[in-house]
């Protein structure tokens, strides 16, 4: 069993998971080409395109534009991988926006019969649920920089600081 992670490069429970989540990958492609072979091959196709072509050129330079514009910083203070505090709410955001934009952008379709709700309040929720996870990931960076700050520049701790005591020889 030494050898399997040497070999493989992840533990047993990795290629576990790996396979499980291939049969289910398996069995949800095979129940929906099964019912409409076209519209998922189409979908699925229009995915990738969508993706690849429009989409990851997009974000790809939002990332690269964020990088540039926030790249000054004092060279001497050491600061955590702030990119990242960017690119989560981010991501969480456009998940949200990709999923709920019919009833966001208030488009025609059958979502009101469904929620029983206008599709009026779902620009303001999406837009509070995006600022409360971009103050989530501030706070947390802030956190993060104080933490950092507050340790030496060799990595460890600063000691706190003992009072002056008066010399005896004054």
């Amino acid at each position: 069993m030494s050898r399997f992670p040497r070999w493989y490069g992840a533990n047993p429970l990795h290629l576990l998971v790996l396979i499980c989540s291939l049969a289910v990958t398996g069995y949800a492609c095979v129940r929906l080409f099964a019912q409409r072979p076209v519209e998922v091959a189409i979908w699925l196709v229009g995915a990738a395109v969508l993706h690849d072509l429009i989409l990851l050129p997009l974000y790809s330079l939002a990332d690269l534009s964020a990088r540039s514009v926030l790249r000054h910083r004092a060279r001497h203070m050491p600061t955590p991988a702030w990119i990242n505090y960017l690119r989560v709410p981010s991501f969480l955001s456009g998940v949200l926006l990709l999923v709920w934009f019919p009833l966001i952008f208030r488009l025609p379709g059958p979502y009101r019969g469904a929620t029983g709700l206008t599709d009026a309040i779902y620009i303001g929720r999406w837009l509070a649920v995006t600022a409360i996870l971009f103050g989530l990931s501030a706070l947390l960076f802030a956190l993060k920089l104080g933490r950092i700050h507050r340790q030496a520049p060799g990595g460890e701790a600063q000691p706190p600081r003992a009072p002056r005591q008066p010399s005896s020889t004054g």
